[in-house]
């Protein structure tokens, strides 16, 4: 499923908004959940799926950090600047991951999908959606019981309904494929309390708020990855991922020429 995009001025310096998550909250759902990958072109490492969530309430109070933008467009400085304030303004944050190893096995498409539902589960988890269930339901019976007692006396009420109002989540996917809907029917799906409702959306990182936040929080979490493994291990260090961050440059690739793959490169691509 994916919402029409309005046509928007494209400049360097866009400011994200949270004009997508309010018009799909405005559908009725309870949760949304921003998405964005990184990893996804490099040559080693693990595919990472970022996630920022907030509730309902918070999509309509909330405003958007200051600096806040894709994380391709920020600085390593300014992106580590933002990780505090973004985890505070989130209602819930993760980072999902999927190995080199799982990209061999199934590709990188499947392994972006169980990176995806890994962080969805996650947030879930974190946001407690049973929980919320009984929350809401609550909530709506005492507004229900409100109206009854204002109902004119010679009014019949209706009976409140003895099936309770399922949480629902949505999330806003970059790009323009959905590869989160296709894992779901795999073997080795992660579980998730509900099944999420998926809106994809071509730059979503730039103009949605809880993607950009989410791209901000996978780069800085895989490039600290990329870089303690290439200073903390003698067998990666050739490969100056420190640098490249696992991506094809011409020196890691001349490095894989001379050492060989490592055990964290994706050895079904390639490489050279």
């Amino acid at each position: 499923m994916s919402l029409k995009d309005s046509t928007i001025q494209t400049t360097i310096h866009a400011v994200p908004t949270l004009k997508m998550e309010q018009a799909i909250i405005a559908q009725g759902f309870d949760l949304i959940i921003g998405l964005d990958e990184v990893g996804r072109g490099s040559l080693a490492g693990p595919v990472m799926v970022g996630a920022a969530a907030l509730r309902s309430p918070s999509v309509q109070d909330h405003n958007v950090p200051t600096g806040l933008a894709d994380s391709k467009m920020l600085t390593p400085h300014r992106r580590e600047s933002l990780i505090e304030p973004l985890q505070t303004w989130s209602d819930a944050w993760s980072v999902g991951s999927a190995s080199n190893h799982e990209i061999d096995q199934s590709g990188i498409s499947h392994a972006l999908g169980l990176a995806a539902l890994r962080a969805i589960s996650a947030i879930e988890d974190s946001c407690d959606v049973q929980a919320m269930r009984h929350e809401q339901n609550a909530t709506e019976t005492v507004q229900e019981n409100q109206t009854a007692h204002l109902a004119p006396a010679n009014q019949v009420s209706q009976p409140f309904s003895t099936l309770p109002r399922q949480t629902t989540v949505a999330v806003i996917l970059d790009g323009p494929f959905d590869y989160i809907t296709k894992a779901l029917h795999a073997f080795d799906t992660p579980d998730v309390s509900i099944i999420p409702t998926v809106f994809t959306k071509i730059r979503a990182d730039a103009s949605c708020a809880t993607v950009a936040a989410a791209s901000v929080l996978a780069k800085v979490r895989r490039d600290a990855l990329m870089t303690q493994l290439s200073q903390t291990h003698p067998e990666y260090q050739p490969f100056h991922w420190e640098r490249n961050k696992g991506y094809g440059s011409a020196a890691h690739r001349a490095a894989i020429r001379q050492y060989g793959p490592s055990d964290l490169h994706r050895i079904s691509w390639h490489l050279e």
